[in-house]
């Protein structure tokens, strides 16, 4: 890895984020950056900070998928859905 705290990422259309207080916030839209920096301001030192950084780093990740939103809205309104044996059998 080039950059501390910089991880590698499957998808080559999503960087890796470092895992960093400023990298996270930056990646998040504006609202989400507002509930990252409570979340991380109201977390102590230690386990609770490292379980809160993680959490959004992933949320961080997530959002930079391209059309995350609208997959999220097609799976709750149950469109597009896959059963799981069609899947586990692409991946074989």
């Amino acid at each position: 890895m080039s950059e501390l705290g910089q991880r590698p990422t499957a998808d080559p259309r999503v960087p890796a984020i470092p895992r960093t207080i400023n990298a996270i916030g930056e990646a998040l839209s504006p609202g989400r950056r507002m509930a990252f920096f409570a979340a991380v301001g109201g977390a102590e030192q230690g386990e609770r900070l490292n379980d809160v950084m993680s959490l959004w780093w992933m949320e961080a990740m997530f959002e930079g998928v391209p059309g995350r939103e609208q997959r999220l809205a097609d799976t709750v309104a149950g469109r597009g859905l896959v059963p799981l044996p069609e899947v586990v059998e692409e991946a074989s």
